[in-house]
């Protein structure tokens, strides 16, 4: 029963030496051609070879993009921006847009920036959200609307401003 034991625990022992390249110790690869498992030393570059035969992967980058809406000092006119590469690029957008349509005092409203914006009017409110998707967007404005006892709610502007990949 001892003698089992021991053998026992000698085979387990062994079965923890683990070696990593095709049952090579480290520093050593497989021969291959033979009937006979064997092993010789690593070539000089053996390893820098190996690693640039791997695809590097490139990490994404993404570029924000902005959004923006302005009115004019009685609120009557809006101009809109978006898919800007910057805040500011989107803020002078939006008040040019404004003034185009004879908006007196245009100033910039709000922004939004790699998201999807939704302005819904109903007879006496107008809400302004921003959500991942119009859609999203849409349906949380005339819920507000709906929930302000409103009628005649509507989409008066929707537009997205989402990141773009660069790399």
């Amino acid at each position: 029963m001892k003698t089992l034991l021991l053998v026992l625990i000698g085979l387990l022992g062994l079965s923890q030496i683990v070696h990593a390249e095709g049952g090579c110790p480290p520093g050593m690869i497989p021969y291959s051609g033979t009937d006979i498992r064997s092993c010789g030393l690593m070539p000089p570059g053996y390893e820098q070879q190996t690693n640039q035969s791997r695809p590097q992967v490139m990490p994404m980058r993404w570029t924000s993009k902005w959004g923006a809406i302005a009115t004019d000092s009685l609120g009557h006119i809006a101009g809109a921006a978006s898919d800007k590469q910057s805040e500011q690029d989107a803020k002078d957008a939006a008040v040019a847009d404004c003034n185009r349509y004879d908006g007196k005092e245009c100033k910039v409203a709000g922004t939004y920036s790699n998201q999807c914006i939704a302005i819904v009017s109903g007879d006496r409110h107008t809400d302004t959200v921003t959500a991942k998707t119009i859609d999203q967007a849409t349906e949380q404005g005339m819920k507000h609307c709906h929930e302000k006892n409103q009628n005649g709610c509507h989409v008066f502007y929707s537009a997205c401003s989402l990141p773009k990949r660069t790399q």
